[in-house]
C-alpha cells in the first residue's frame, strides 16, 4: 500500500473489540485490540486466531518447542463495542473542540 493514500480505520490499539465474522465470532465477549497493521489492513485481537509456531531452539528460547500465539486477522471482521449499549457499534468521527473523537452511532457516546 502506498503511503500516499494511507486508509484511515476508526480501531486503535488497546480498544474494546467485537470479532463479528470468522471462526472466533462472538458478539458478546468484548476483546482487547493488541496491534494495528495499518498497511495491511489486518488487527491482532487477544484469545482470536490463535496459531501454533514450532520454533527451534536460538539464544532467545533455548528450549524451542510449539509456541501458540495470536495471528492478524482482516479489520472488517470486528467492530467496536460500545460500553453503554453492551453491544457492537458504527462508529463516526467528528470535530469537538478542534480535535478529531470517534462517536458511537447508537449511543452517541464519545469513545475514548
Amino acid at each position: 500500500m502506498s503511503n500516499r493514500f494511507k486508509p484511515k480505520y476508526n480501531i486503535k490499539k488497546g480498544d474494546s473489540v467485537v470479532v463479528i465474522a470468522g471462526d472466533d465470532k462472538d458478539s458478546k465477549k468484548p476483546r482487547t485490540v493488541l496491534e494495528v497493521i495499518i498497511e495491511k489492513g489486518r488487527v491482532v485481537v487477544e484469545g482470536v486466531n490463535i496459531i501454533t509456531k514450532h520454533t527451534k531452539p536460538s539464544a532467545r528460547n533455548t528450549k524451542g518447542g510449539i509456541v501458540k500465539k495470536e495471528a492478524p486477522i482482516h479489520i472488517s471482521n470486528i467492530m467496536l463495542w460500545d460500553a453503554k449499549i453492551g453491544g457492537p457499534a458504527k462508529i463516526k468521527r467528528s470535530r469537538e473542540e478542534g480535535k478529531l473523537v470517534r462517536i458511537s452511532k447508537k449511543s452517541g457516546e464519545v469513545i475514548k
